[in-house]
């Protein structure tokens, strides 16, 4: 044994720091470099591994400071090893080499240093650290005052953040998914495949994701047995019959990070970050979302660190890192290592070194009757009090329990201070943890997550037998909330050695800096300091020191600061508390937030199902919200877009023209209480309206201004189809749900978005109902007696395909609407368009429509726009008194109900050659031109070739009682100001008629 490292090395003095085993293939060798220098590993490593066994411990600069830093963990909470990987393109700061698997042409870089990683000149703050302690930031950098944009401000941001990224643009694919389960088993440790065994033999759908890339967790870094075979040997068994059955799937490389409403996880698949360039058609990574009827937390527990004077220095790591580095990735942290513990465990890394043939000084352990374990020497009762080496550890000074000295020489120290449970994911919904006495740690709350389970290590049972025995016992209560059987687990035989701590949080020895934070340099100093300001609890505590705020949420470091914050204050852990978590769990690459969501997709294009139709003859197209919409169908000889959009006015006030209205919100109602909820949401009332029946409808935000308008019509008792503006289409939609199930979740009813199921055409004009009559199936009437205005119907079209039809005009003419599956759009655009021929059918877009809303009066975005009541729309009256509404009763206050309130009314200019000016605002006839005699502002202005004249729509005070009135329309920006008469804004047929014809 002895000779182990002597053996393995001369397989290559590259890697001088490699032991025999361990779970790399050998036969193969990995080349990379880091910050320059090449470096070869094995399949198996990941990143940091590979360094540390060639001899590499500096491997980052700490935050503040930039104090030397090395390993700490050999996992996700590690806070020092943040490195730079890839070049170019593809460049990926802050990852951590402990979860960066090693491949062949990897090429990674320390980061915040300067100009060097063994030489940084920004060192240099190390030595001024007391002028940047807790705090500093509110009270430095306040004077002289003209410093700030010239000095301060440049300097700080040149010395802020970590990694860099390259500013190309990343060339690789990010994707999003959704998945289903009856189970989710979050960690793949021995709980986590006790309970995955238990359901995926049960037949239940199982879906088992854990971070690393290969499934066992801490089995893969233990010597102890499972069922009579290695830990490992174990784990990897169970995952192949795991992977043999049909109803399991297992996702290695998959950060479960966050837990949301009703069973709904995030999860993040790694799918090629293992090689150098992704298979074509791959993605990068993946960010899931995965709808689970159960879940286990299976997620294992993370070592804490004790703190002493100097325990950054590179080589002093967590003594289970030390162990895991051993024992799967066959690599010492240094020939000669000592261990400092205050529990059992400090004892099983030592005694697994030694086995491997390392050097191990001493055991020194905090308790006065510490039994030894390893084959070494064992100082019980004693303390690690201080380090010494510049970039990397030399020297440990340890105080005896006689009160002497004693200097240690060792190139690695592991330090095993007890452990926390990982409680991350059960704080996503403000569950806050719980302290427990008996295993020195905090644990989850129970039920904090709704259909969430805690098993093993995660929930404070440290022994492999104690994880097996509660994985399995979790899988079966969850299935049998489902109503699955899931017959008895055979635990196989395993350690179930009981926790022996006695909790040592710091060391309380000289007046250096005993670290907590590594990442963010939050010492024992700063939580002292924070004390002493009074920033006491644990929410101050965290924001003033920065503490658990870097990448690592400070999952290595809370639970000690809040230890010995407790002290100061004279109160217990439990009664001082901790704080809690937020989704992430782990850091995510922007790009996987974006997913495909980049360039063109970013914005995806939605085209009109009569698009193709209007590419072929002359439309000319305009975004109009996520849409691509006709603005006019040019013709030949047509110069202006005047010309075009005037001539599509008169041939629909004249005969008869088509417009593509699908982009118009379509939310499908339905359910027993549908005419009443539909009561709540729009202001005026919709309970009695008849089956048959279309009514227009005012919805208010809760604060009683105007958010949308639209039409809904009920197609049968229980079942109502409403439209929503364009624009506002998701956002009414989203407001509805949030109505629906937060605010009257008891009530019967059902709501799904169709805005992309039906294709729906405006059919206007006074030949409108004769072109329809070519297409409506005979048996179904649609004569002004038998399909009167404000009628709708479900009707058959072309010989029996299925389709609504619905009486209402946006131009104020006579008008139909008429929808189809949208798969037929494109066939009944086409159908219509051939069927209007003799009536001289004309297609017409978004201006022609927009002159004749303008003509008639009605509003839309641009009156809608945020801050406009039903009293300025002219429509207060529609605000129901008899009936409760979201926003009815905030419309009545006072100041949204002045006298002299802006209107809505038409303009008119006096001159006719001139022309209105949409955002022009209204001045009297005569008085300055300034903000203090503003009466209002235009919102809307076209030409009308109807009128032959320019008119407008928009705001005017006390507009209702100034018609006739000559006022100023002035544009300031524009220098135009002209004279325009208040006119009613509804400037053709106000009375109706042809619309009613």
């Amino acid at each position: 044994m002895t000779n182990e490292i002597q053996t393995t090395a001369s397989l290559g003095k590259a890697q001088p720091n490699r032991l025999a085993g361990g779970q790399i293939e050998r036969s193969r060798k990995l080349a990379f470099i880091f910050d320059g220098a090449r470096y070869e590993g094995h399949p198996g490593d990941t990143l940091a591994s590979a360094l540390l066994a060639n001899n590499v411990r500096l491997m980052g600069r700490s935050f503040k400071y930039h104090r030397p830093r090395g390993l700490l963990t050999s996992g996700s909470a590690e806070p020092n090893a943040l490195v730079e990987l890839r070049t170019g393109a593809r460049q990926e700061p802050n990852t951590r080499a402990t979860t960066a698997e090693l491949f062949d042409g990897l090429v990674a870089k320390s980061q915040n240093r300067s100009p060097s990683l063994r030489f940084d000149l920004l060192g240099i703050n190390d030595v001024f650290s007391s002028f940047f302690g807790a705090g500093f930031y509110y009270k430095t950098f306040m004077w002289p005052k003209s410093f700030w944009e010239k000095v301060y401000e440049p300097m700080i941001r040149r010395a802020a953040g970590l990694g860099a990224i390259s500013f190309e643009e990343d060339p690789d694919v990010y994707d999003k998914g959704f998945l289903h389960c009856d189970l989710l088993v979050i960690g793949a440790g021995p709980s986590g495949l006790a309970a995955a065994l238990t359901a995926g033999r049960a037949g239940a759908r199982v879906i088992v994701a854990d971070e690393d890339f290969i499934f066992g967790g801490r089995l893969n870094g233990e010597t102890f047995s499972v069922g009579g075979k290695s830990g490992s040997d174990w784990a990897a068994e169970a995952v192949a019959e795991l992977e043999s059955l049909p109803n399991v799937r297992c996702m290695r490389r998959t950060s479960v990070n966050g837990a949301y409403d009703q069973g709904v996880y995030s999860a993040v698949e790694r799918v090629s970050d293992h090689v150098l360039v992704p298979e074509a058609g791959r993605p990068r990574q993946i960010l899931w979302r995965i709808y689970s009827k159960r879940a286990l937390l299976c997620a294992g527990a993370i070592e804490r660190p004790i703190a002493f004077e100097n325990n950054d220095r590179p080589g002093i790591m967590l003594a289970s890192a030390m162990r895991d580095y051993a024992n799967r990735w066959a690599v010492t942290a240094a020939p000669k290592v000592a261990v400092f513990t205050n529990n059992d465990d400090g004892h099983r890394t030592a005694a697994d070194l030694i086995a491997k043939g390392v050097k191990v000084a001493a055991v020194i352990d905090s308790r006065p009757g510490a039994q030894r374990v390893a084959d070494c020497e064992l100082l019980t009762g004693a303390q690690v009090i201080d380090t010494s080496g510049r970039h990397g550890l030399a020297f440990v000074k340890g105080q005896l329990a006689d009160g002497g000295t004693r200097t240690i020489e060792c190139g690695a120290l592991g330090v095993a201070g007890g452990w926390n449970p990982n409680v991350h994911l059960t704080c996503h919904q403000r569950g806050r943890p719980v302290w427990s006495d008996e295993i020195a740690a905090f644990v989850p709350a129970p039920d904090a997550i709704p259909g969430l389970t805690v098993t093993g290590a995660a929930n404070g049972d440290f022994s492999t037998a104690a994880a097996l025995r509660t994985g399995s016992e979790g899988a079966r209560a969850a299935l049998d909330d489902l109503g699955i059987t899931a017959p008895a687990f055979d635990l196989p035989e395993a350690e179930d050695a009981p926790l022996d701590i006695t909790p040592l949080w710091y060391v309380k020895h000289g007046k250096g800096r005993a670290w907590l934070d590594q990442q963010n340099d939050v010492t024992d100093k700063d939580v002292k300091l924070a004390h002493q300001e009074k920033f006491r609890p644990v929410e101050h505590l965290k924001r003033y020191t920065t503490l658990g705020m870097a990448t690592d949420q400070g999952k290595t470091a809370n639970v000690s600061a809040v230890a010995i914050m407790a002290e100061l204050t004279g109160q217990s852990i439990s009664e001082t508390g901790t704080t809690m978590f937020r989704p992430p769990y782990s850091p995510v690459p922007m790009g996987t937030f974006g997913g495909r969501a980049r360039g063109k997709d970013f914005h995806p294009i939605r085209k009109t199902p009569s698009h193709k139709w209007a590419e072929e003859n002359g439309g000319v197209f305009v975004e109009t919200g996520n849409w691509l919409r006709t603005q006019w169908f040019a013709q030949p000889g047509e110069a202006h877009w005047r010309e075009s959009v005037d001539r599509e006015v008169r041939a629909v006030r004249d005969s008869v023209g088509l417009c593509d209205v699908t982009t118009l919100g379509k939310v499908d109602i339905q359910g027993t209480d549908a005419a009443a909820f539909l009561n709540l949401i729009y202001a005026n009332g919709f309970a009695k309206l008849g089956v048959g029946k279309v009514r227009y409808g005012l919805m208010l935000r809760e604060d009683g201004i105007a958010k949308d308008d639209g039409t809904t019509a009920r197609l049968s008792e229980n079942h109502f189809v409403m439209t929503t503006t364009t624009a506002n289409a998701v956002p009414v939609y989203r407001h509805m749900e949030f109505v629906r199930q937060c605010l009257f979740p008891d009530m019967d009813v059902q709501l799904i978005s169709t805005t992309e199921a039906w294709a729906q055409y405006a059919v206007a004009g006074p030949n409108s109902r004769k072109l329809l009559e070519k297409v409506v199936d005979p048996e179904f009437d649609i004569s002004n007696e038998g399909f009167p205005f404000m009628a709708c119907s479900e009707i058959t079209v072309c010989g029996g395909l299925r389709a609504r039809l619905f009486r209402i005009s946006f131009s104020g003419e006579l008008a139909f609407e008429i929808a189809v599956p949208t798969r037929y759009g494109d066939a009944m655009w086409r159908r219509l368009m051939a069927a209007g021929e003799e009536f001289g059918v004309v297609p017409y877009g978004t201006e022609a429509l927009g002159v004749m809303r303008i003509e008639k009066g009605h509003a839309a975005g641009n009156e809608l726009n945020g801050t406009t009541t039903a009293l300025n729309l002219g429509m207060g009256r529609m605000v129901s008194k008899k009936k409760d509404s979201i926003g009815s009763t905030m419309s009545e206050r006072e100041g949204m109900n002045l006298p002299d309130a802006l209107r809505l009314v038409g303009f008119k200019p006096v001159d006719s050659s001139q022309k209105v000016t949409a955002g022009a605002h209204l001045m009297t006839r005569s008085g300055p031109v300034d903000a203090a005699n503003d009466q209002g502002y235009i919102t809307s202005a076209c030409y009308s070739p109807i009128l032959n004249s320019s008119i407008g729509l928009g705001f005017l005070k006390d507009g209702a009682n100034r018609m006739g009135e000559i006022v100023r329309v002035a544009s300031p920006l524009t220098n135009l100001t002209i004279e325009a008469e208040v006119v009613n804004p509804v400037f053709i047929d106000p009375e109706g008629e042809r619309l009613r014809a």
